[in-house]
């Protein structure tokens, strides 16, 4: 277990509501993402990473546009994507957005590479769907040569090839810190350990214990592969409010409607009350209720993965941005503070 457990947020920037329940403009929703990003930083939070999706329900489909004008704001937190779908984009100018994004931030620059959980964007920019695999093997490979910084010989099938090419910007001080994020395949944790690259898993369902078999796998192969030992981070969702009632009661219309739009694209029947309760148990992966509830599941759950990172997913659909401001500030001031002297007195 790392001496200091390093804790962030994520958001998708989804499209919230006013109140009177209206939904918010997209341009709106992602000025006062700038404004959540800032107040991470005031309450002393150590990362903030921003999802891409392309799609009606959420407003960012540019992280690093909306991380750098939260980088000119900030001065210490660390700021990143949380995931960059990499099968349906190009390695070569992912890397240059972020080494642009890290020269900008002064070295805070972070980039979560992955497959993405929506499809959106292969049709957006013109990519098969049935290449799903070797178009993210593929660029993953080609990003891991640019991220070296030397001059990259690579060929493959899904992008013209490059012979002897530089990359510019480079990254001011060391690598760029780039994560593979994985759903929980042995298959992704192994690619992950592949390329020496540290290991974001999003648990989103199920119990988070049932994720230290991939933890221990990541760990047997970065040593099997002689590569040197790798953090690991977790993604899940939550929210925090005063008391344990008040956040459940406050997240559930938001979240189960969430869940219901996605599952009725998807084929998965209604979420219930129970479920919602269950998840936000102890033993479930959605982190919801007071500071003192929230900071003993990722203390209990930190120790169980032995992870160096826990980002909370704190934009739970249309939740308006009131509450997000109130949510990042309790885990700013009193969660963060717990969850650590928590683990030091383990």
């Amino acid at each position: 277990m790392p001496q200091q457990l390093e804790l962030g947020l994520d958001t998708f920037g989804d499209v919230t509501v006013d109140a009177d329940g209206a939904a918010l403009p997209h341009a709106q929703v992602l000025r006062n993402l700038v404004a959540q990003g800032e107040l991470a930083e005031r309450v002393g939070l150590d990362f903030l990473g921003v999802g891409e999706h392309h799609r009606r329900d959420f407003a960012v489909s540019a992280p690093e546009v909306v991380l750098a004008a939260i980088a000119a704001r900030t001065e210490r937190i660390h700021l990143g994507s949380a995931v960059t779908v990499l099968s349906s984009d190009d390695p070569v100018r992912v890397f240059q957005r972020f080494s642009t994004l890290d020269g900008l931030s002064n070295g805070r620059a972070e980039v979560i590479l992955g497959r993405g959980s929506f499809t959106e964007s292969f049709p957006l920019f013109g990519y098969d769907l049935s290449q799903y695999e070797e178009l993210f093997d593929e660029k993953l490979d080609l990003f891991a040569a640019v991220r070296e910084q030397e001059p990259v010989t690579w060929s493959g099938r899904t992008r013209a090839g490059l012979a002897d090419q530089s990359v510019y910007p480079p990254v001011e001080h060391g690598l760029l810190r780039a994560w593979v994020g994985v759903g929980g395949s042995p298959e992704s944790v192994i690619r992950a350990a592949r390329y020496g690259l540290p290991l974001m898993l999003a648990i989103i369902g199920g119990e988070p214990a049932r994720f230290a078999p991939l933890v221990d796998l990541y760990h047997r192969a970065l040593a099997q592969l002689n590569q040197e030992t790798q953090p690991v981070g977790v993604h899940s969702p939550g929210y925090v409010a005063e008391t344990d009632e008040q956040a459940l009661e406050e997240l559930w219309p938001h979240y189960s409607a969430m869940l219901d739009r996605i599952g009725r694209e998807r084929g998965w029947p209604p979420t219930t009350r129970a479920q919602f309760e269950a998840s936000a148990g102890p033993e479930g992966s959605l982190y919801a209720g007071s500071p003192e509830t929230v900071a003993r599941k990722i203390a209990t759950n930190a120790r169980i993965l032995g992870i160096s990172r826990f980002d909370l997913k704190y934009s739970n659909g249309t939740m308006p941005h009131a509450k997000l401001m109130s949510s990042i500030e309790l885990y700013g001031t009193e969660v963060a503070p717990r969850v650590r002297e928590l683990l030091a007195a383990s």
